[in-house]
């Protein structure tokens, strides 16, 4: 039994060694896991756009003359009924339905004749009239910014968010060419 004890002893402390050994030489950025960095000097900076098109409602309003009827004379009316009556009295040329039509003319010209009245007696008023109108506009949004920037001789480039100034920070890794 004392035997099985430090076996198992034996081979935990061999798994630790190897688990240390193995996470030390992984944290060195030699297998390009973590790297250095550098800064590198910015050589142009471009701001980068979106147009989005946005639709804003506005109110719109104007001001429109409105008529409203005014009060139809009674004289007017009794014009147009005595008028409208004669009229129908003399349509047609049988006797039979004479009075149908002359009432029929009377309530017709009446009508027109207070119509008429009213019309000439209309006030005019003027009011705002408004309705919602749906305004499309065009607005700029700043996307980020693309970057070139010279290291070790070489130009690269990139996009970021904000402006780097005139140098940016870079990762350098160097890895086995295996």
């Amino acid at each position: 039994m004392l035997l099985n004890k430090n076996f198992l002893f034996a081979v935990l402390v061999v798994a630790l060694v190897g688990f240390s050994v193995t996470a030390s030489a992984g944290g060195s950025g030699y297998y390009g896991d973590r790297g250095e960095y550098d800064f590198a000097r910015v050589t142009d900076v471009i701001p980068v756009y979106n147009d989005i098109q946005v639709v804003e409602p506005r109110t719109q309003c104007w001001d429109e003359q409105v008529a409203y009827p005014g009060r139809g004379s009674a004289a007017s009316t009794l014009i147009g009924g005595l008028i409208g009556a004669a009229v129908g009295n003399k349509a047609g040329h049988h006797r039979r339905g004479r009075n149908a039509r002359t009432l029929a003319g009377a309530a017709i010209g009446a009508t027109i004749g207070h119509s008429i009245s009213s019309r000439k007696n209309a006030q005019y008023v003027t009011e705002q009239r408004c309705q919602r109108v749906d305004e499309y506009v065009t607005r700029r949004e700043l996307v980020g910014y693309d970057v070139r920037y010279r290291y070790n001789g070489r130009e690269y480039m990139t996009r970021t968010d904000r402006h780097p100034g005139d140098r940016i920070r870079v990762r350098v890794d160097v890895a086995p060419a295996w």
